[in-house]
């Protein structure tokens, strides 16, 4: 499962790579296509991590990368949950700021 998870997400990175080396820049004076790709292989990387940690629900999560900012949303069913979800977009490689936003589920 986790070789399959990584194999997945190299894959992203790959085809977005391709995909992104056909155009200028992603959005009008927002990113080059160097930083776009980076970010979705953060995006990629914190998504695989959150997969393989059980006491996360990937599903309930989004991850939105720019610039190296990630931004997760969604819902937690515990405070716990959410530190965590945290804790793993901090602790991906090339992560500059992460920025919380997964609100707790009464």
């Amino acid at each position: 499962m986790k070789n399959m998870t990584r194999a997945l997400a190299f894959s992203f990175v790959a085809v977005t790579a391709v995909l992104g080396t056909t155009a200028c820049s992603v959005a009008r004076d927002q990113q080059t296509v160097g930083s776009y790709v980076d970010d979705a292989g953060i995006t990629t990387a914190v998504k695989a991590k959150m997969a393989e940690d059980k006491s996360v629900s990937a599903t309930a999560i989004s991850v939105e990368t720019l610039k190296g900012v990630v931004q997760l949303s969604g819902f937690a069913k515990s405070e716990a949950e959410k530190a965590r979800a945290g804790e793993i977009a901090r602790t991906t490689k090339n992560v500059r700021e992460v920025r919380n936003s997964i609100v707790v589920k009464p």
